[in-house]
């Protein structure tokens, strides 16, 4: 693992319009379905105009893996991937209550945990849910390149609040 941080998928909320096509291509990538509730991310909605996808973010030292009784979870030291042995998982739930961004669910179907692993088994690596968002709003990230978006997101408003006090006055 870099200082950085594993990868994970982050959502700009200013950029996603709520259209849950990241559920709908997971699901098809993972299930073969069309269906949000066989989805490793999930669309929520916050206020009436704000909407987040979420996914697992590949926690350091992983509360869900540390949760789970059966030892069913267990995580890549050098990619941060949460990977699921689908014969000891017997779907408790006790990994989803640890996760402090709820981004693991239960397949409907099998009552086994499922968690993004941003479509590492595909041949190019590519998470799809980044691929076909149509408003860009997610990307694969880590959280050093998250804190500096942050910072200079804040820089830029308190710029332009100075800005447009300096106008005023």
């Amino acid at each position: 693992m870099s200082k950085a941080g594993y990868e994970f998928i982050a959502c700009d909320p200013d950029k996603c319009v709520g259209c849950r096509i990241c559920e709908y291509v997971c699901s098809f990538e993972k299930s073969k379905v069309f269906n949000p509730l066989r989805s490793r991310i999930r669309v929520i909605r916050i206020y009436p105009n704000i909407n987040l996808s979420v996914a697992c973010r590949m926690c350091e030292d992983a509360p869900c893996v540390k949760a789970c009784p059966r030892d069913a979870l267990t995580q890549s030291k050098e990619t941060g991937i949460i990977m699921v042995d689908e014969e000891a998982c017997n779907g408790c739930g006790w990994c989803i209550e640890a996760c402090d961004f709820g981004a693991l669910t239960l397949d409907p179907d099998k009552k086994i945990v499922m968690v993004c692993d941003l479509c590492s088994s595909r041949p190019d690596k590519e998470p799809q849910c980044v691929k076909w968002c149509p408003e860009e709003a997610l990307s694969l990230t880590n959280r050093d390149i998250l804190a500096q978006k942050a910072r200079l997101d804040i820089t830029q408003k308190l710029f332009k609040a100075a800005l447009e006090t300096a106008a005023t006055t």
